[in-house]
């Protein structure tokens, strides 16, 4: 029972909370909504506030548009009529401008007018002058005629005398014009001139340049050197390249060939044979090979003495043996080793005395004929040969200019080369140097000289430079400016006519003219 008592209250308990719970509900719903309806009527109130003072405010903005379109309006306007008289006053002044230059152009036109008519009135009195002027002339012609007595033809001919200055000057350009084509044609030209120096210079020594000449115990040798059906000497001459010359020259056999090398070879192979008495072709074979060895040791010893005695170091081995090389060769009988050597020790003193480097000077004149080495075997001259072996052998470009520019082939650019071009002249050009006596050199330069003087006008002549070079005095009064070009050209055809020299002459010609006046 007490279990259903608290079962019941427990119901009711539930019943009553469920019913307040309703109520309190309902109350709550019914305040809200009498909030809500009093927020809802204070919006509206809002609403038709806000949109009161919208209309108000777009009220005064449209006021305010308007009037500042009207100022904008005005202000159009007023910049529009502004430009327009802006406009107005340049069209004023374009027209006042073109007034002006209408009048400028009348003012023009009306001195044209006033020229022209002073141009025709200078035109008709030229021709009236023009008339009298040739009227003038013929009775000048006349009384020329009588006062000279001359013809029409000896006129023409006295008139042609007194050009002659003129067509000189004409023959001098003519020549000038000749030369400047002979010297676009420079390769050929040049080839050519050198072929014929050589021929012409190397003619009195040739054979003393050529040939060697080798001693014989007896004459009963020649026979032996001959061999049977001269199987003998044509195993020389196979083997070294020489001709055997075999005459009646008494106890001596002649060795004649270009190259001095090979000359020396068959020399040295000769001397051999002869003092061991064993000739045959074997045997002349091998005394051959070992006559070469011998040259070839002859000829690195030299390069190095030559190297040693000037005084430079690292040079390449193969310029070394190309040094020992030039002791067997000669230019106009000067030995140039030898040369070589002179031309190093001179550059090497002038470069001390103007404080430069001696050992490159040294260097550069020792080197600069190497090409002289190899001149017959590859083909160009020796200053171009030298100049691709030196770069070759990797030379300083100063020694490779030195020897590119000591002929003078190409301009001297470092003081190097032109101290080398210097030497060069000084050890080729000093008396004596070369295979000429002194009484031969003597006679050489006063036949210079007398060639020289033999033509007119000529005042005094001097050789200069062992010959290499005339230098002429010539007399203003009689040759002037344009004579003097034809005249060193005559000079220097006389030259190559009546003499023989080594090298090339320079025909220099002096003409000065002076005036002389005394104060009183």
């Amino acid at each position: 029972m007490p279990q259903i008592h608290l079962l019941t209250a427990i119901v009711i308990i539930v019943l009553v909370a469920a019913v307040v719970a309703v109520l309190a509900f309902v109350i709550g719903i019914n305040h809200r909504k009498k909030i809500a309806e009093s927020q809802i009527g204070s919006a509206e109130q809002e609403a038709k506030r806000i949109l009161s003072d919208a209309l108000k405010n777009a009220e005064a903005k449209k006021k305010e548009l308007i009037l500042e379109g009207k100022e904008e309006v005005h202000r159009a306007r007023n910049e529009s009529d502004r430009e327009i008289n802006d406009r107005r006053k340049e069209i004023q002044r374009q027209e006042k401008r073109m007034l002006q230059k209408e009048e400028s152009y009348e003012k023009k036109f009306a001195n044209l007018e006033t020229k022209e008519e002073n141009i025709e009135k200078k035109n008709k009195k030229a021709e009236e002058r023009l008339a009298e002027a040739e009227a003038v002339k013929k009775s000048q012609f006349d009384m020329l005629e009588r006062i000279s007595s001359f013809t029409t033809e000896q006129a023409k001919e006295y008139l042609l005398s007194n050009l002659e200055n003129e067509l000189a000057h004409e023959k001098a350009l003519k020549i000038m014009e000749f030369e400047q084509q002979t010297k676009d044609d420079s390769d050929k030209l040049a080839r050519e001139i050198i072929s014929l120096a050589i021929q012409r210079c190397a003619a009195d020594h040739v054979s003393e340049a050529t040939i060697s000449v080798v001693p014989l115990p007896n004459d009963e040798m020649k026979g032996r050197i001959i061999g049977r059906e001269g199987r003998n000497i044509r195993a020389i001459e196979t083997l070294t390249g020489v001709d055997l010359i075999i005459d009646d020259t008494p106890e001596a056999i002649t060795l004649s060939c270009f190259d001095p090398v090979r000359r020396e070879v068959a020399r040295i192979a000769l001397e051999k044979l002869i003092s061991d008495g064993r000739i045959h072709p074997s045997r002349i074979e091998e005394t051959v090979e070992k006559a070469k060895r011998e040259v070839d040791a002859t000829i690195k010893t030299e390069g190095e003495r030559a190297v040693l005695e000037v005084g430079i170091s690292g040079i390449h081995n193969e310029l070394v043996k190309l040094l020992g090389r030039l002791r067997y060769r000669t230019s106009y009988g000067q030995n140039v080793l030898n040369h070589s050597l002179e031309v190093a020790y001179i550059a090497g003193l002038m470069a001390s005395e103007l404080g430069l480097d001696p050992t490159m000077a040294r260097r550069a004149g020792l080197l600069h004929d190497i090409g002289k080495a190899l001149n017959h075997e590859i083909e160009g001259s020796h200053v171009e040969i030298g100049v691709d072996v030196a770069r070759k052998y990797k030379e300083s470009e100063t020694v490779i200019h030195a020897i590119a520019a000591h002929h003078g082939d190409i301009e001297a650019k470092t003081i190097i080369a032109c101290l080398v071009q210097a030497a060069d002249a000084i050890s080729a050009a000093r008396p004596g140097a070369r295979r000429e006596n002194l009484e031969n050199y003597i006679k050489r330069l006063e036949k210079l000289e007398e060639v020289a003087s033999s033509f007119e006008g000529v005042d005094s002549c001097y050789a200069i430079q062992a010959g290499r070079e005339i230098r002429i005095m010539v007399r203003p009064d009689v040759v002037n400016d344009d004579k003097m070009t034809l005249l060193a050209r005559e000079i220097c055809q006389k030259i190559e006519d009546d003499l023989e020299y080594p090298g090339q002459i320079k025909v220099n010609m002096i003409r000065e003219s002076r005036a002389i006046d005394y104060a009183k």
